[in-house]
């Protein structure tokens, strides 16, 4: 019971997420090709923390360029949820994703650099039946209100970043 006791107790990593609640805007730069030109878009992401600091959900809504049935792009909404949080029995920051353009739910793992002020998650994203996908995010505390968030894949050769976010905290 004591053990329970100590891995429920918030700690400094809880509230090194905490620190990020808020509602942000981002910018989010997509590369389909890597030698080709990123595709953009903006939304706006919200931090909040739950269950007495213990986790973070985030809540995305944005618009984005998708080739439609037809082939011609046309703009979709996107919605997106992710849960943060600092598993202390595991010591690992932890977190999940989910959102509406498909319906497996992403969990990563990971670490905190605080000389670099950079988490790193791993995880596998199941793109389709049988396609496991290796990926890495790496996301950078630039300050208070600025971060970095930068996503990585590997599709059985050298990794490619396909994806990434600049957010920007709203006053």
């Amino acid at each position: 019971m004591k053990m329970m006791m100590e891995n429920g107790k918030v700690t400094d990593n809880h509230k090194l997420l905490t620190s990020l609640d808020g509602t942000w805007t981002y910018i989010v730069k997509m590369w389909m090709d890597p030698s080709g030109k990123p595709q953009e878009s903006k939304g706006v992401a919200t931090r909040k923390s739950v269950m007495g600091g213990r986790f973070v959900i985030m809540d995305v809504a944005g618009k984005f360029q998708m080739p439609g049935a037809d082939g011609k792009m046309k703009e979709m909404e996107f919605k997106g949820q992710g849960i943060e949080g600092y598993d202390n029995a595991k010591k690992k920051f932890v977190g999940t994703w989910m959102d509406n353009m498909g319906t497996g739910i992403m969990n990563s793992e990971g670490d905190y650099d605080p000389a670099t002020k950079t988490f790193t998650f791993m995880s596998k994203y199941t793109m389709a039946p049988g396609m496991d996908t290796p990926i890495r995010e790496v996301v950078k505390l630039t300050d208070k209100d600025h971060m970095t968030f930068e996503w990585y894949e590997s599709h059985g050769g050298p990794e490619m970043k396909t994806m990434e976010i600049n957010y920007t905290r709203k006053k």
